[in-house]
Formats: structure tokens, sequence, C-alpha cells
């Protein structure tokens, strides 16, 4: 059976707080490692039916970016939620929120930018 491998390196300064992230994957046609300013890693366990996450962002990720990064990801657990069960009403709840999350977040930086 064929393997694909995905790696990740993460430059840390002398607190452990990331400083570089970038990664890169064994079926990727990038010739090269592919940066990042943040990264989410989820595992499901089914003996105890639990996420076990990696949650990591870099010193330079600005807060726009990550509400950014936030709301696409929330839009994309929802794709993947239609696909794996067919649920669109659920699904649809799940994008209406993210919809809600990143208007306020535009919302409040307008307003601190007043």
């Amino acid at each position: 059976m064929p393997t694909s491998t995905i790696q990740i390196a993460i430059d840390l300064d002398e607190n452990k707080v990331p400083q570089h992230i970038s990664w890169n994957a064994s079926d990727s046609t990038a010739a090269m490692d592919q940066s990042a300013k943040s990264l989410m890693v989820a595992f499901w366990d089914g003996t105890d039916k639990s996420a076990l996450r990696i949650d990591l962002w870099t010193k330079d990720m600005m807060v726009d970016e990550m509400a950014d990064f936030y709301y696409q990801n929330m839009m994309s657990m929802a794709d993947t939620y239609l696909r794996a069960t067919r649920q669109e009403e659920l699904a649809n709840d799940m994008k209406d929120f993210a919809r809600r999350f990143y208007k306020k977040f535009r919302a409040t930086q307008i307003a601190e930018n007043k």
C-alpha cells in the first residue's frame, strides 16, 4: 500500500514561540518547502472519542490574517462536513456562523480604526 508523508518544521525562538513554519508533502508538486504563518492540525482519537489538536502561529501573524484563516477554515469544515454526512442544513448553519463571525470581526476592526 502506498504511503504519503507530510513533514512540518517549526523554528522556535528562545521562549519556544514559533518564528517560522514550513511544510512539505511527499505527493506535492512543489519543489521547495512551503512557508506558513499558522497551522491547525486535528486528529480524531476513536478510542477516547476526542480531538487531538495542534494550533500554532508565528509572531508575525496579524490579527486580520488570523480572522481570515479562521473564516476560511470554518467554511472548509462546513464543506467537509457536508461531503461526509450530506447534512446540508447543519453545514449551512456552520457557514452562516462563519459569515457572522467574519462580519463581526470586520465591524470591530472598523470601529477600532476610527
